[in-house]
């Protein structure tokens, strides 16, 4: 039997008898008192200290009361969010409002795992090193001027954005140590007056244009999956997801994707405005990599046959996650990710467990009649008042967007007050396709407002090279030009489709 070294003494104190006892931990690493105590005490106020509308049951209003505490932690933050949506679905087991079954349902839910998957495609693409590359292709190809490079930024992101589907992963993984090496190149430092050379401006355009490619496909961002999900558990239908999404998004978010840039230009415009080493550096780089490894081809081919099938999906009858575990099981057998990979892939897995909670929340409180309850009671207010149903329609979508400015993320912005804010236009009859896809759509418009408003913001910000009061006055004007974009060109274009 192995025998325990001896402790030493700096892991005791001693007490004024002479005796020992084992020191207490310095820091305290559970979950963070103060948003603990007010995520619970917001739930339990509500629940016990709110009267109950007659025509919900107690265990509706109890579910209501932990989807509420739910929802503050994860803007709080007392736990990381996997951690506290999964104590959160515990109490609502434990205490019976929930069936372990019906708490549990979501998690075999196919848009669940059409995001895990895509977060196994996103690993591909930064191990392979393929992502790198098309990025250092654009640089190459449009970076002899800044706003060229900027325009070769932005394209690599929408060219990737499809396969990845987390904004977040492609700031941090590919875009940010790209933007810094050729800031730094041109002697562009982060917290530094330098900044505004060119490295302000690589970012924050990189930053205000994310949100166009998110939009711009719907497996290019989680909470593009988790709008569709909600709305078909309303009982909305949406034919053939990838491709209606993109017909829908297509027009309007290219546009914006190509405006912003030199939008950007002339309101926060770089000091130095010719590049002539950028292309030279993405050369070079391209150089070291050589040509395309065997593990690229592979993931390219295996990248444009999912696609294809995803967009094929309703004509052969194949739903877009068997399409999506086509394509991991073909990129397992060849060798170009191992299950190493996957399983080390521990955004994917945390995404499972808070997705899972938040889909499986939503779709009880559907189920035991809150969200139609809420929904009555707002489109009863706004007939009163003599509102059309596209008067509802502007006067909420318009709502939905600035209230993010109290959220720290889109995927808990989404869960809070998506199947809400989609069961009020419901109920005001604005056409369902539309309220659907426009509430999606706006969830993607916002992702850049502040520094704090999704998690690829944080990224960009992190960076250090722009500095707070230009993320917020930047934010709000790229966003009403998104916005304003939407509203016009949008709107005329689903009328062509005819969406409405």
């Amino acid at each position: 039997m192995a025998i325990s070294p001896p402790i030493s003494a700096s892991h005791y104190h001693h007490l004024p008898t002479g005796t020992t006892t084992p020191r207490l931990p310095a820091t305290w690493t559970g979950a963070k008192p103060i948003p603990l105590l007010v995520s619970v005490a917001l739930g339990l106020i509500f629940r016990f200290a709110v009267p109950k509308p007659h025509p919900l049951t107690p265990t509706a209003w109890s579910l209501l009361a932990i989807f509420i505490t739910t929802v503050a932690g994860l803007i709080l933050s007392p736990l990381p969010v996997g951690a506290w949506a999964f104590a959160c679905l515990t109490v609502a087991v434990a205490s019976k409002t929930l069936t372990f079954a019906a708490a549990f349902s979501a998690f075999t839910n196919e848009v669940i795992w059409l995001i895990i998957v895509s977060f196994f495609f996103s690993k591909g693409f930064v191990k392979t090193g393929l992502g790198d590359r098309i990025a250092m292709f654009c640089v190459r190809w449009c970076g002899k001027s800044t706003l060229g490079l900027a325009y070769g930024l932005v394209l690599g992101e929408a060219a990737i954005a499809a396969a990845t589907p987390s904004t977040t992963a492609r700031a941090g993984g590919i875009f940010v140590p790209i933007i810094k090496s050729l800031a730094l190149s041109a002697d562009s430092e982060p917290k530094d007056p330098s900044a505004r050379k060119l490295g302000a401006f690589l970012i924050q355009t990189q930053n205000q244009c994310s949100v166009s490619s998110s939009a711009l496909f719907f497996t290019a961002a989680g909470q593009n999956l988790l709008c569709i999900k909600l709305a078909e558990s309303l009982g909305v239908e949406v034919p053939n997801r990838w491709l209606t999404w993109f017909k829908a998004s297509s027009i309007p978010a290219l546009i914006t994707l190509l405006a912003s840039p030199l939008i950007l230009y002339k309101i926060y415009p770089p000091e130095i405005k010719s590049t002539p080493e950028a292309p030279n550096m993405a050369k070079r780089k391209l150089a070291e990599m050589g040509p395309l490894k065997r593990d690229e081809w592979i993931l390219m081919a295996t990248m444009i046959l999912t696609v294809a099938l995803w967009i094929a999906g309703e004509a052969l009858k194949l739903s877009s996650v068997t399409a999506a575990l086509i394509g991991l099981s073909l990129l397992l057998l060849s060798g170009v990710l191992e299950w190493e990979d996957c399983l080390s892939e521990k955004q994917a897995w945390d995404t499972l467990v808070w997705f899972g909670v938040l889909i499986g929340m939503a779709t009880e409180l559907t189920t035991l009649g809150v969200v139609p309850w809420m929904s009555k009671c707002v489109a009863d207010f706004l007939r009163a008042l003599s509102v059309s149903s596209f008067g509802a329609f502007g006067l909420l979508q318009t709502s939905y967007f600035f209230i993010h400015y109290l959220f720290a993320s889109q995927t808990a912005h989404v869960g809070a007050l998506y199947s809400a804010f989609l069961a009020m236009q419901m109920a005001s009859k604005v056409p369902a396709l539309l309220a659907t896809l426009a509430l999606a759509m706006n969830t993607n418009a916002f992702g850049s407002i502040t520094h704090y408003s999704s998690g690829q913001a944080a990224v960009y910000y992190g960076a250090g090279y722009v500095e707070l009061r230009d993320v917020f006055r930047l934010g709000i004007v790229m966003a009403v030009f998104t916005l304003v974009t939407w509203a016009l060109v949008g709107a005329a274009w689903w009328k062509i489709l005819g969406i409405y």
